[in-house]
């Protein structure tokens, strides 16, 4: 038997590659990466005051070297009766919406307040934060992909 012929690939690469202008959706959906920071649980006397008030720092990091446009927008709720039966309802105190630029790696704190008025468990994670480059003519900002749901326990005591 014959054996086939063996043939050499041969791999190149052109040597002025074009660098895309515009950023992928992709990327322009991770340029800030958040995080959340509180107490995994938290203890509170609602016989003595009915409202709970838990401070939580929401982390905002530029994932990129360009500046960029950040809005926070507080006023996002669970729509699905799914998500209000299991993490009930809180509220976030004082300003619902946030608009703020940062440099490229930047990293930026901001100090939220939830509300509480009953014991259960909690979704903390309903902030949207959306971002453009700065130097972008675009209209829309891109909605930032969000991380786990941010649960908190509010238990009476």
């Amino acid at each position: 038997q014959d054996l086939p012929e063996t043939v050499l690939l041969k791999f190149f690469r052109p040597e002025n590659t074009p660098v895309p202008a515009r950023p992928t959706p992709e990327q322009l959906s991770n340029l800030i990466k958040t995080s959340l920071h509180y107490p995994e649980s938290f203890n509170h006397s609602f016989h003595q005051k009915s409202l709970c008030l838990v401070p939580v720092t929401l982390l905002l990091s530029n994932c990129s070297q360009a500046v960029v446009d950040v809005m926070i927008d507080l006023r996002h709720k669970p729509t699905s009766s799914e998500a209000l039966e299991i993490h009930g309802s809180f509220t976030w105190l004082g300003q619902t919406q946030y608009k703020l630029q940062l440099k490229g790696q930047e990293v930026y704190s901001l100090q939220l307040k939830a509300c509480f008025v009953h014991t259960g468990v909690y979704n903390l994670g309903t902030p949207r934060v959306f971002a453009k480059l700065v130097d972008q003519a675009t209209l829309f900002e891109t909605s930032q992909q969000n991380s786990m749901p941010a649960l908190i326990i509010i238990n009476n005591i």
